[in-house]
């Protein structure tokens, strides 16, 4: 019994002396990959209400930029969704490669930290 006692305050010395900082640089990447996810999310929407032709690249680029800058789980999710879309886009959808190109240009532009004003087209509502 003392031997089992031992035993156990010992592992919770080592544990607490442990460098967990594997554990918590891995939360920090998964609060990335979601908040990411959720500025993916609000471009789309913000997209969908502006309903501005020629304005999609533009959001594309701020959506992934956004996502980017949250750190490497932001970026991640960024790149994941949106090469999901495009491969979705680009069989479903009909639009054609020559599209699905333009938007992973614009995508890559955002997520490399490119200003998405880049791709804004005039009369684009400040709002956005």
């Amino acid at each position: 019994m003392r031997l089992c006692v031992c035993l156990v305050l010992l592992s919770f010395t080592l544990c607490a002396s442990a460098d967990l900082s594997f554990v918590r640089r891995g939360g920090q990447f998964v609060r990335d990959a979601v908040g990411g996810a959720w500025d993916m999310l609000r471009a789309y929407r913000d997209m969908r209400e502006a309903n501005y032709v020629g304005a999609d690249k533009y959001f594309h680029a701020r959506g992934n930029y956004d996502a980017a800058r949250r750190g490497p789980g932001g970026a991640w999710a960024a790149r994941v969704i949106s090469d999901a879309r495009e491969n979705w886009q680009g069989s479903w959808s009909g639009r054609g490669a020559e599209d699905t190109r333009a938007d992973q240009e614009a995508n890559a532009w955002g997520r490399n930290g490119g200003d998405p004003n880049r791709y804004r087209p005039r009369g684009l509502p400040s709002k956005y």
